[in-house]
């Protein structure tokens, strides 16, 4: 892996899927395995605790996920968000307006073999990484559910997946509230993401005169690593001291 031009005195912000996980054929059908809990804890040391978890997954899998710790992380595309404290911050928004649309939704994936739905309270996608000759299908009809739902949802769009959430909040929000915190504050930020819903968070950090890194080719940043194999390198490099911190 080519050595990335990481900040001094940095704080850490990492995507999940695509970036720290290689994606599986079902949101359940990852884990967090012991190896990569030992780098996270070491590469948080290195950073004093200016390290969080940026993910579309709630804040509730990635307590599961990530069992024992309890990271600093945004939840739901920015609409949950743990701070470095243990407080949680919620975004303002009303999960029965998607009553009718989560009862939509399911009949969609029912009637097409190998989609899934994941329902997040808050957010609702649906999956079609086994399943691709839907993509255009799904497209149409989640982006016609959306319509109805008004400015307030919009369509987030991810790897193989179509996420139905509200627009109240972001990954680059998250970000630039962990970073008016401490132990964020004053440092200068790094985003790990491999996708699309990173783009914003991207975005965030470049403006804040930080460094965003691509997993992938899906997307494009300052940076890029080609894997989530290279992630761990890149993390056990920050936790070794072997970049400018």
């Amino acid at each position: 892996m080519t050595a990335l031009p990481i900040p001094h005195h940095w704080s850490l912000f990492l995507d999940v899927d695509g970036t720290l996980l290689d994606f599986a054929a079902t949101p359940d059908g990852v884990s967090v395995d012991q190896s990569l809990h030992e780098i996270l804890l070491r590469t948080r040391d290195a950073a004093q605790g200016a390290m969080a978890l940026i993910s579309g997954r709630s804040l509730a899998q990635l307590d599961r996920m990530f069992s024992p710790t309890l990271w600093p992380a945004a939840g739901l595309h920015g609409l949950e968000r743990r701070d470095a404290a243990g407080q949680t911050h919620l975004a303002r928004t009303d999960e029965s307006v998607l009553d009718d649309a989560r009862v939509a939704l399911a009949e969609i994936a029912a009637a097409a073999p190998g989609v899934i739905l994941e329902d997040k309270g808050l957010a609702i996608a649906l999956h079609y990484r086994s399943a691709p000759a839907f993509e255009r299908h799904l497209r149409r009809e989640v982006g016609a559910i959306a319509r109805r739902l008004g400015a307030g949802y919009h369509v987030q769009e991810g790897s193989r997946v179509l996420e139905l959430k509200p627009a109240a909040a972001t990954k680059a929000d998250a970000i630039r509230a962990f970073m008016a915190e401490e132990p964020f504050a004053g440092r200068r930020p790094v985003f790990v993401g491999d996708d699309l819903t990173d783009l914003d968070g991207f975005a965030a950090v470049e403006r804040l005169g930080g460094l965003s890194v691509a997993v992938g080719d899906r997307v494009n940043a300052m940076s890029r690593v080609s894997s989530p194999r290279d992630v761990r390198a890149l993390l056990e490099d920050l936790a070794d001291d072997k970049v400018a911190c």
